[in-house]
């Protein structure tokens, strides 16, 4: 195996005993499989397009699903991925034919030609790995591209879910993939791809905003409760906010609480969900600290998305824990939807009837809720504390959680800022420092969380907000600077959506890219001024000093 798509790879180059997530060899081999079919099936779907030929809402949504499966600690089943496999060769089989049918011309590339053949699942996984490019800054360009499609595909399908859907960004997934797989695909064009895959990264962001609000009303300032109650709870992970409003709906009246989990925090500042009064809290912290979390809480688990951590033999926890959407872990069980989309969870509730209340971790409460319309109904107050100097910076902290001890500078960074400096974070960064006592500016809290990491979309909304505002020239001439925390593909396309925007001087740790090769590097901090971390003392200098 080779992977080398997350933060934590091995060595800061890659994994290729076993990912450090926990991902097995076969494991990887198969889904290096399913992204070479996955990119045969964008290629003929894209050639087909070309010609005005139109192939239907299955396409895009598979390759939506497959593209999420892949995501670092989404899916660990193999034979789930496998499925996935069969589904897409069948579908690929359905696309040559209306090609043939069409009298359209395919490209001759390998994604293109291989036949599917069950017979040849291993040796066509061995030969489709990432290294197969084997010119370094090709194979960096295009792996760069692949892994913002996968954080675009995650933020596409939650849209989807809540009956949201754009045929551009579909149009754009398969024309882009089909650049990746064409071996002539030289520089200046993948570099364009690259970028142009930020552009669309912005868009799927803005439709999933466009989903949850009209869905749920615009997230409100909100105070979380991170104690606990006396019922039977079901604790629910990830990202999915349909997931849990079907939840809520099965277990209202029940007896039993609903606690969130991780990325699924910001679920409380939504008005719809929030009504649900047996929605009582958050309990934990980021996924990397759910072995522990998990034992404690005594009840059923649901993961609606990625942030698996693959539990020990003798945890308490794994025969009651369910997957469901583009996850998967062999022996959990998987809940599908039928098909209006309608999920049970009649034998989680039955589980959860069972177990005991979770055992208190903690106490108290933190506050959250700023997404783009709260910061804007906040809008004078901001302004006024800027125009008179007690905000003189704001830092923009979003991104991932992990468990590396580099990740604790961000704990001390935050902790260190001056009191004049407001963060603004997304994603379960925020899990670093959302529990100090930061206190606020004016009434203002000095940590504005605006919730999971797709809602780093708010920040922008409000960058350009701003910009109005005091009548800058470049969205670059504003008081804020960004120091991302990155683990997984869901930050790359928020990366690269930033870059788009014309935002630069970005800081990304706490490491650089390993799918950044040094030439690629060269491009984007000449182009952007992309760099990386380095002490606590220097950054707050560099960058609040």
């Amino acid at each position: 195996m080779f992977c080398f798509q997350c933060q934590e790879t091995a060595k800061g180059t890659g994994c290729t005993i076993q990912g450090v997530c926990g991902k097995k060899a076969e494991t990887s081999r198969w889904q290096d499989l399913l992204l070479s079919v996955v990119r045969g099936v964008a290629t003929i779907a894209d050639a087909l397009r070309g010609a005005g030929v139109e192939t239907g809402q299955e396409v895009g949504d598979y390759l939506v699903d497959a593209l999420f499966a892949t995501i670092t600690n989404a899916n660990f089943d193999d034979q789930a991925i496998l499925n996935k496999v069969d589904n897409g060769v069948r579908i690929k089989q359905t696309l040559i034919s209306l090609a043939k049918e069409k009298n359209v011309e395919l490209p001759d590339f390998q994604e293109v030609k291989w036949g599917g053949e069950k017979a040849g699942y291993e040796a066509e996984g061995d030969r489709e790995g990432v290294l197969r490019n084997a010119d370094e800054d090709l194979r960096s360009l295009k792996e760069l591209t692949v892994l913002g499609l996968k954080g675009m595909a995650a933020y596409y399908e939650h849209a989807s879910r809540l009956n949201e859907r754009n045929g551009e960004i579909i149009a754009f997934m398969e024309k882009a993939l089909a650049i990746v797989s064409d071996p002539s695909a030289g520089m200046d064009t993948l570099l364009s791809t690259v970028l142009e895959t930020g552009k669309f990264g912005v868009d799927a962001m803005a439709l999933l905003d466009k989903a949850n609000t009209q869905a749920y009303g615009n997230p409100e300032l909100t105070k979380v409760n991170i104690g606990t109650e006396n019922r039977p709870g079901i604790l629910i992970s990830g990202h999915d906010l349909k997931d849990l409003e079907q939840l809520l709906e099965q277990t209202e009246g029940t007896g039993i609480d609903v606690y969130t989990h991780g990325e699924m925090l910001p679920a409380h500042y939504y008005p719809q969900l929030k009504k649900y009064k047996h929605l009582v809290g958050n309990y934990g912290n980021a996924w990397w600290k759910q072995k522990e979390e998990f034992e404690t809480f005594n009840g059923p688990i649901v993961f609606t998305t990625n942030c698996i951590v693959p539990p020990s033999p003798k945890a308490s926890y794994k025969d009651r824990v369910f997957t469901t959407n583009a996850t998967g872990f062999p022996g959990w069980k998987h809940i599908l939807p039928d098909e209006n989309g309608h999920k049970d969870f009649s034998e989680v509730i039955e589980i959860a009837r069972t177990c005991k209340a979770p055992t208190a971790i903690e106490q108290g409460e933190i506050i959250g809720g700023f997404a783009h319309a709260q910061v804007f109904a906040l809008a004078d107050k901001v302004v006024e504390a800027v125009r008179s100097g007690a905000i003189r910076k704001f830092i923009v902290m979003s991104g991932c959680d992990g468990r590396m001890k580099s990740r604790d500078y961000y704990t001390e960074f935050a902790a260190h800022l001056p009191k004049d400096t407001v963060i603004l974070t997304s994603g379960c960064a925020k899990f670093k420092y959302n529990k100090l006592n930061l206190g606020d500016i004016n009434g203002i809290p000095r940590v504005l969380d605006a919730g999971q990491c797709n809602d780093s979309y708010s920040w922008a909304v409000v960058a350009l907000k701003l910009k109005e505002i005091f009548g800058a020239n470049d969205i670059n001439d504003l008081p804020i600077e960004f120091n991302i925390a990155w683990y997984e593909q869901k930050a790359v396309i928020v990366l690269l959506a930033l870059l788009y925007l014309g935002i630069k001087n970005i800081h990304i740790g706490p490491t650089l890219p390993a799918f950044v090769s040094p030439n690629v590097l060269k491009v984007l901090v000449e182009n952007f001024g992309l760099s990386g971390i380095t002490t606590v003392e220097e950054d707050l200098k560099s960058m609040a000093g």
